[in-house]
């Protein structure tokens, strides 16, 4: 039963992200209980521009880890020329790592 809702939840979020994902790639985020991931989706072509991951880098708690999973992938979307984004949290809460890697990602210079 929770994992309906979850499910629920995520696509509930994906469906107000997709209508403005049309115009700019999605930064989508996944979490697990060790690592955070986070990529750059051109969903128009359906490839991924750039992406990061706590599994390659170590620095300190979740939320620092989760701060320079932001950081480097702002590094490499400005690398490849995209600029502005949409925010994808996939139904997770807007808080703790997900506010630290969208934070450090604005920092970075991507634009959402």
């Amino acid at each position: 039963m929770a994992n309906q809702t979850a499910i629920r939840r995520k696509l509930r979020t994906r469906r107000k992200v997709r209508v403005a994902a049309a115009e700019r790639p999605r930064l989508s985020v996944f979490r697990s209980s060790k690592h955070i991931y986070a990529q750059i989706i051109d969903d128009t072509t359906g490839t991924t521009l750039a992406a990061a991951s706590s599994s390659a880098l170590k620095s300190g708690t979740k939320t620092d880890t989760a701060a320079a999973v932001g950081r480097a992938l702002a590094e490499a979307a400005t690398a490849k020329g995209v600029k502005q984004v949409v925010f994808d949290r996939a139904g997770y809460k807007y808080h703790g790592r997900v506010k630290a890697l969208a934070d450090a990602a604005r920092e970075g210079g991507l634009d959402f």
